[in-house]
């Protein structure tokens, strides 16, 4: 997708833009290209830009650290108001004060539209926060020394991440020779 010369928009049937696309991100590790339609409509002040798309990325549990597969589904809109103070250059290192009003999105009427950047934004923002696996996730483990000992005298079967191994080789070792 090309980047887009807002006034060429007025231009376009309907002042509207549409792809249908299948690509992949550079900095968007995907299984499966992404797929989906766009359009970018002209509103006279503000552009309307509306997606779907979908995908599959591969993921890494927070709790257990194994990977699985995650389908992203897109289906957002955005209305980016156009204002010609948008985007103007300041001097470097300057503060510059921010109306809580002023906190949206804004293009200059002259200037362009990334649709290629937008769609990346909008499936960042579709990743979950807290990444798991699944209810069968087997977690980290347990850490915690006393609560294995606890558990072994309640006749509990403990598993011990083989992750872990090398760390409590290395305790043990720490212990024979501080005692």
């Amino acid at each position: 997708m090309n980047t887009i010369f807002i006034p060429h928009l007025l231009k376009a049937p309907k002042r509207t833009l549409y792809w249908d696309f299948k690509q992949s991100f550079r900095d968007l590790p995907t299984l499966t290209p992404v797929r989906g339609e766009l359009w970018v409509t002209h509103r006279g002040n503000f552009l309307e830009v509306r997606a779907k798309a979908e995908t599959i990325v591969t993921l890494t549990c927070d709790r257990c650290l194994n990977q699985y597969n995650q389908r992203l589904m897109l289906d957002d809109s955005e209305i980016i108001l156009l204002d010609s103070k948008a985007n103007l250059p300041g001097i470097p290192g300057e503060e510059k004060e921010v109306n809580l009003e002023d906190m949206e999105e804004a293009l200059s009427p002259q200037g362009h539209f990334e649709p290629e950047s937008w769609i990346y934004e909008q499936l960042c923002l579709t990743l979950p926060v807290q990444q798991n696996c699944g209810e069968d996730c087997p977690g980290a483990g347990l850490s915690n020394d006393d609560e294995k000992e606890d558990l072994a005298a309640q006749g509990a079967d403990i598993k011990v991440d083989a992750r872990w191994s090398a760390l409590a080789d290395l305790k043990k070792q720490l212990g024979a020779n501080g005692n």
